[in-house]
């Protein structure tokens, strides 16, 4: 093998760090009480894309790769890499003292299992295993990567955040990915408290004792994991005025995603800092089932798509302060190389609610009914469900909104059966917009059929482009796909993009060192 580069880590890992002080009476003073933005109904981040599952993981998984504030990623459960002179053998080294909250070493074998199994879930996984030769653990330290195709971007994907390529002990990673995992061990700075989780009321990571964070400072979810807390104590919280009324009495130190209304409020108290820690936030957006019923046609779902005004679901989400939304937008982030404006008249171009039923008379919509699952218990998604459905009706779709809990649409969008056999048409959903800044990691326009996410698209055209994106080297070429991406995509309608929200965070000035980035992470927060 030529040694093309070698990622090092700077010097050698920090020592184990000596054991935190017991906390204080009733352990208050040393812990964390957090509101997430909404109930976690499931405990695995290779299972789920659900946000919430996506920040618990953060505490107790580790992934080969961490991005920094920049999103560049930095090796984290690595030494570094290796890559061969054609780019097709990627060597990476384990670091050292690395363990499982169950006691045992991580090992090479404990994360090629772990890949293997979230490759099967996460569309950029499909992407990695259909240029891969073979994935081998060679020893204890060191895995290796042969690929059939040369692949840069490996270390961005294995530092994804959602889903994230968690590393977990082979007997769980060995699970069947679509079943969710029988036991909750990482090897993060934090580990599950399980005989203290109540689901819909409570849940808790007590600090990893073990943990042996790496040596320099940390940067988002890169470099050091320094935990200053005895516990991170999750409280669900559904009603958002409770929330902010706990947060402004004291009782809860965060609250992640306030309810814009309430912002005001909270700003006025003196207690409370109101800022930005996801600075990147996340696409609104509808998605589509496309293997059955009305939204199976392409012409229905760009007539719902054409009947919705961004910047009114967007100021139903985030209030009218236009800093913390931007809409209408495509199918890229705004402001990253790839955006552009192909096709972009699909929603900046009003029209008529005449014209629209029409293009339904001409698509053979005939008053089917689409089984729309809406979320009452996430006030995003909420918000969002409330301006589409009723520009669907005003249209003349049959919308049954079926009101329900985000945990109940989390496990029900897995159905691939018919409406009338339990299924759905259609949902709401918030991507990482941090993902969207190219085709690669822009995963949810793939048209990959059965191996695409909830929906399951099939678009032959659009694989076709995304396959010569990856693999051109010709930056004129890749701006060119972007627009004939992006062109397609309006036509196809894989999701529905509603627009870019920057929802800020709640917490008491007693907490300091929050880092920001796409996720809240709980390790360099300390509290007074």
């Amino acid at each position: 093998m030529k040694r093309r580069h070698f990622l090092a880590a700077g010097a050698a890992a920090a020592a184990t760090p000596a054991r935190a002080q017991a906390p204080a009476i009733g352990g208050r003073a040393k812990t964390i009480i957090h509101v997430p933005q909404a109930n976690m109904a499931s405990l695995d981040p290779v299972w789920t894309t659900a946000v919430v599952t996506r920040n618990h993981a953060h505490l107790l998984w580790e992934t080969l790769y961490g991005r920094d504030e920049t999103l560049d990623p930095k090796p984290q459960m690595l030494e570094g890499h290796e890559v061969s002179a054609d780019g097709l053998t990627w060597t990476m080294k384990l670091r050292q003292g690395l363990f499982f909250h169950d006691g045992t070493p991580v090992l090479a074998r404990d994360c090629t299992a772990s890949i293997n199994r979230w490759m099967k879930r996460d569309p950029i996984g499909q992407t990695i295993a259909e240029r891969l030769n073979e994935l081998t653990a060679t020893d204890d330290r060191t895995i290796v990567f042969r690929l059939k195709k040369p692949f840069s971007a490996l270390p961005y994907a294995l530092a994804r955040t959602q889903p994230s390529p968690v590393i977990m002990p082979e007997r769980l990673a060995n699970t069947d990915p679509f079943k969710q995992v029988p036991e909750i061990i990482g090897s993060g700075p934090f580990r599950w408290v399980a005989d203290e989780y109540v689901a819909g009321n409570r849940a808790v990571y007590a600090k990893n004792e073990r943990y042996n964070p790496r040596p320099e400072p940390a940067s988002f979810c890169a470099g050091g994991y320094r935990v200053h807390v005895d516990r991170v104590e999750w409280r669900f919280i559904p009603d958002a005025a409770t929330a902010a009324n706990a947060l402004i009495a004291g009782e809860v130190d965060w609250v992640d995603a306030p309810l814009p209304d309430l912002l005001p409020r909270l700003r006025r108290e003196p207690g409370v800092r109101v800022e930005p820690i996801d600075t990147y936030g996340t696409f609104g957006a509808i998605r589509f089932n496309q293997l059955h019923g009305p939204t199976a046609n392409p012409t229905i779902r760009r007539a719902m798509l054409h009947a919705v005004d961004m910047v009114e679901v967007m100021t139903a989400v985030m209030g009218d302060d236009k800093t913390l939304f931007k809409a209408p937008v495509g199918y890229f982030l705004p402001g990253t190389p790839s955006a552009n404006d192909a096709g972009l008249d699909a929603v900046t171009k009003r029209r008529s609610e005449a014209e629209l039923r029409a293009a339904l008379r001409e698509a053979g919509y005939n008053g089917e009914r689409i089984v729309y699952l809406h979320p009452t218990d996430q006030t995003f998604y909420d918000a969002m469900s409330h301006v589409c459905v009723a520009a669907w009706k005003k249209i003349g779709l049959n919308i049954d909104a079926v009101h329900t809990d985000w945990g109940t649409v989390v496990q029900r969008r897995t159905n691939r059966e018919p409406i009338e056999k339990g299924g759905w048409s259609a949902f709401p959903a918030g991507f990482p917009a941090a993902e969207y800044r190219d085709p690669i990691f822009a995963t949810n326009l793939r048209g990959n059929g059965a191996g695409a996410w909830f929906g399951w698209p099939t678009d032959p055209t659009v694989e076709a482009m995304r396959a010569r994106w990856m693999d051109s080297t010709d930056a004129a070429e890749q701006k060119r796909l972007d627009r004939d991406i992006q062109a397609r995509s309006f036509e196809t309608v894989p999701f529905m993009p509603l627009g870019q929200y920057m929802p800020p965070s709640g917490t008491r000035r007693t907490l300091t060192g929050i880092l920001k980035g796409a996720v809240p992470v709980f390790w360099n927060v300390q509290k007074a």
